[in-house]
């Protein structure tokens, strides 16, 4: 677990690096909208992103964030005009260190769309890097079963992806946000 204290309401730094150790990609806000033994969930809109090479761009829509304290995976629900759409991200679990969520992301992704079939991303992304910074046979198992326990989760419908979660976590964040 995280020694740092826990705020409700708080703006949180993320920081998705890579196995090799370099930053990845770089959020500059995610407000704490609940705590639970597992996981925690965020909040953000219009999120100022800064990539490895310096490039910034601003998320489009609102967005609410699960992070995993055990399970490979991070769970990103994107508030869109036509629905809730998911990027998953197979990703190692999520450690806080001075306000930063901090996690190493693992290529592999998962989109899921409104209607709740889904498509997995990035596999060539993955073979490349699994073997440019040698991913063990053991992690490569683990990130594999994980994303099928993702994908069991979605046909499942359960958390994130069970209806109106992410509309209710949106409306806490807004709430939030005016306080």
């Amino acid at each position: 677990m995280n020694s740092e204290k826990l705020v409700i309401g708080k703006k949180y730094l993320i920081h998705g690096y890579k196995h090799n150790g370099h930053i990845h990609r770089a959020w500059d806000e995610a407000v704490l909208l609940e705590i639970h033994d597992e996981y925690l969930i965020f909040g953000n809109e219009r999120t100022k992103v800064t990539e490895s090479d310096g490039r910034t761009w601003r998320t489009k829509e609102p967005a609410v964030l699960y992070f995993f304290y055990k399970d490979w995976y991070n769970i990103i629900g994107q508030y869109k005009k036509d629905g809730i759409y998911y990027y998953c991200n197979i990703a190692s679990p999520f450690i806080i260190e001075e306000g930063t969520i901090k996690y190493i992301d693992y290529d592999l992704d998962l989109r899921v769309f409104p209607d709740g079939s889904f498509k997995v991303l990035d596999r060539g992304e993955y073979k490349y890097h699994k073997n440019l910074m040698g991913y063990s046979d053991k992690l490569d198992k683990v990130l594999k079963s994980e994303l099928t326990n993702l994908i069991d989760m979605v046909r499942k419908k359960e958390l994130s992806f069970a209806p109106g979660t992410v509309e209710n976590y949106y409306e806490k964040y807004k709430e939030l946000k005016k306080s």
